[in-house]
């Protein structure tokens, strides 16, 4: 399934704010896990993440918010809660 808009200027911020060296933005599945078996970030890169998310998008995550595992499993859940949250 292809990447909206949303989701590549997203992975493009991923792989910039976690230096994933050889991954291509693009090539990132966006229904796949972000952690373990997907792109295999684990809670540094959450917490990198979330800062990068903060600062581009003015979406503030919280490390300990109940609903992270739900907002970082994927790329598409990622984008959808930032567009629904970001301060324009």
């Amino acid at each position: 399934m292809p990447q909206t808009e949303a989701e590549r200027e997203l992975a493009q911020l991923l792989v910039e704010s976690l230096n994933l060296e050889g991954v291509d933005p693009q090539a990132i599945d966006p229904e796949a896990p972000l952690f373990n078996e997907g792109l295999g970030l684990d809670s540094i890169d959450a917490l990198e993440l979330s800062l990068a998310v903060g600062k581009r998008y003015g979406v503030q995550l919280r490390a300990d918010g109940d609903d992270n595992k739900r907002i970082f499993a994927s790329l598409r859940a990622l984008a959808a809660h930032v567009q629904a949250h970001r301060a324009n």
